[in-house]
This record gives C-alpha cells, structure tokens and sequence, in this order.
C-alpha cells in the first residue's frame, strides 16, 4: 500500500511539473510511474494468488 501511495504522490508532483518540463521528458516520468504501477499490481495479484487453496 505504501508503494501505491508513493506512485500516486510521485504521479501527482509529475502532473504539476508537466506544464513546466519539456513533453519528452514528462512521458518519460509518466513511462516510469506506469512501469512501477504495473509492477506493484503484478506483485500484488501474485501475492493474494499465492495465498488461495487450488
């Protein structure tokens, strides 16, 4: 959870820098922010996957 807070938080500092960086380098910072939510939902699916009886 504190994972997603952060990617929000670090989402947010991105969206208020967007009007004053260079359209490049703000898809980059968004390209990262995906990747780390991505990431955090896979780990997340595996962890409570784990967990169910098959």
């Amino acid at each position: 959870m504190l994972f997603l807070v952060a990617a929000l938080l670090l989402l947010g500092v991105a969206l208020g820098t967007a009007a004053h960086l260079p359209v490049p380098v703000t898809l980059v910072a968004a390209a990262a922010i995906a990747a780390w939510l991505l990431v955090f939902t896979l780990r997340e699916r595996r962890h409570h996957n784990e967990g169910t009886p098959r």
